[in-house]
């Protein structure tokens, strides 16, 4: 039983900039995750180890902070990316046959009505 029925006639648009912004999010994700994690750890080394008065503690949190905000709100984004990305191509994707959906009989007359006499 095919569930699927696929309209006849139907020419699939071809793929779009959706495609190749799809293909690179990976990489974008990856990315954008790794350097600002990479400048957190950098601050944690670059820190010096024996200075540990409370302000340089409190500014190397915040540093943490807004690195995490940063992948926090990249993440995000990338999210929001795939998904307009992902709509785009199930929407240029192959078009369906739906149910038949029988108007009701006083609908129907209505209809006919306003269409006026088929000649």
């Amino acid at each position: 039983m095919n569930l699927f029925q696929k309209l006849p006639g139907f020419v699939r648009t071809p793929a779009g900039r959706e495609q190749q912004i799809w293909r690179r999010l990976p990489a974008i994700l990856l990315w954008g995750t790794v350097l600002p994690l990479a400048a957190a750890a950098a601050g944690h080394l670059l820190a010096a180890p024996a200075e540990a008065s409370g302000a340089a503690e409190r500014s190397l949190r915040l540093w943490d902070f807004v690195m995490f905000g940063l992948v926090m709100t990249h993440w995000t984004l990338v999210l929001t990316v795939a998904l307009g990305c992902f709509i785009v191509r199930v929407m240029k994707g192959p078009a369906y046959v739906a149910d038949a959906y029988p108007l009701p009989p006083e609908l129907g007359e209505e209809t006919s009505r306003e269409q006026g006499p088929q000649a």
